[in-house]
């Protein structure tokens, strides 16, 4: 082969290498320009959002509205909501009538059923803070016990604005079984509407109470029966 024809077809070849160099270079440049432009577009678009008055407003009545929940909340609390409490006869009325909706467990200490729904009030109590959880003992208060025509225990007697609209007597809403859920107890309050329903609710009574009725000297209820007062 000629050699002056060798030198040519080197010399186009290499001319051909650094066009196409050239070309990859340019299309990296183009192509850094137009990410270094997206970026500059998103920077204006989130300064015009931050300027957004309908955004600023928005999140304000966002803001407000978690402050008001917050203090609906701490001025529930203050009222004995957002836990199980125990009271006494002479204290009856004036917490049943002081909130909106009470739930009140009417007991006796020994009854191993009163027990679990100690237990189950005690998991929901802190979850529906709108509606106050409070338990009477049935001997130490005689007056309402006859008043309110409670006969068997457990009895779990619901209140709106003062007045008794309903009760769970016994077990026989809930299957007549003693190892019934919290999540079945809760969804009959719900349907009751004593309590609001809510999303996403766990299971709560998924931990043992400790309590095992065969150690325990306590007087239960047999079969589908609940203790009678």
């Amino acid at each position: 082969m000629d050699p002056d024809s060798v030198k040519s077809t080197l010399s186009g070849l290499a001319f051909g290498n650094v066009i196409a160099a050239a070309a990859r270079d340019y299309q990296k440049e183009l192509l850094s320009q137009q990410k270094v432009q997206t970026s500059t577009n998103e920077e204006v678009d989130l300064d015009e959002l931050m300027d957004d008055p309908e955004l600023e407003k928005l999140h304000a009545d966002r803001i407000a509205s978690l402050k008001r929940e917050a203090e609906k909340r701490q001025a529930l609390k203050r009222q004995g909501h957002g836990e199980y409490r125990e009271i006494s006869e002479g204290d009856f009325l004036g917490e049943v009538t002081g909130s909106e909706r009470v739930i009140c467990h009417f007991y006796h200490r020994e009854f191993y059923r009163c027990k679990i729904i100690d237990k189950h009030l005690k998991a929901l109590a802190p979850i529906h803070v709108n509606t106050k959880f409070i338990k009477l003992d049935s001997e130490n208060a005689p007056f309402f016990v006859t008043k309110l025509a409670v006969k068997t225990l457990p009895c779990v007697i619901l209140f709106r604005n003062g007045i008794a609209f309903d009760r769970v007597v016994g077990f026989q809403d809930l299957g007549s079984k003693d190892d019934f859920t919290t999540k079945a107890f809760e969804n009959l309050l719900i349907k009751k509407g004593i309590i609001n329903d809510r999303k996403d609710t766990e299971d709560s009574d998924a931990e043992d109470d400790g309590v095992d009725n065969k150690s325990r000297n306590v007087r239960s209820s047999t079969g589908n029966d609940s203790d009678s007062d």
